[in-house]
């Protein structure tokens, strides 16, 4: 069976260089992990800091399970603790004192045992000029595919 994705993020590669990724675990309650399952998530202005050793997602929207009491009194947008090894940690700690680096998730899924996973990304951000540049690089490569297609 393969992975399930529940949510992407899909202005990451937009505004971000990607450098690496992690699959990282999810702390979650009963309701949130069912309101997953429908599909109810939005990752849309969300990031990941790293706190006392410890890695938070912040702004990560759950919405409330409709069928459970106990959903009601939750936040939606609170703030989630990630499991990484402690090695990963230490070494995108050290990355993000970097300047200019960031934890930025890609992608909420679950894995083939049924688990909650988020793609964490090492992140470096674009400039206005980047983005110009990708837009013109996938523009001439559109046109090249229609010019030089194989009929």
């Amino acid at each position: 069976m393969p992975e399930k994705i529940v949510c992407t993020n899909k202005k990451a590669y937009h505004l971000y260089h990607i450098e690496e990724t992690y699959e990282a675990g999810i702390q979650l309650l009963g309701c949130e992990v069912k309101s997953l399952r429908m599909g109810r998530a939005n990752l849309k202005d969300s990031f990941a800091r790293i706190v006392d050793g410890e890695v938070y997602l912040y702004n990560f929207h759950i919405s409330p399970y409709p069928h459970s009491r106990e959903a009601q009194n939750i936040d939606p947008t609170r703030t989630r603790k990630l499991l990484l090894k402690k090695s990963e940690i230490k070494r995108l700690a050290g990355k993000v004192q970097q300047k200019g680096y960031t934890l930025i998730p890609l992608k909420v899924y679950f894995n083939d045992r049924g688990w909650a996973k988020v793609e964490l990304a090492l992140a470096k951000g674009k400039k206005i000029y980047d983005r110009r540049e990708d837009i013109k690089r996938r523009d001439i490569e559109r046109e090249m595919g229609r010019k030089y297609k194989i009929k």
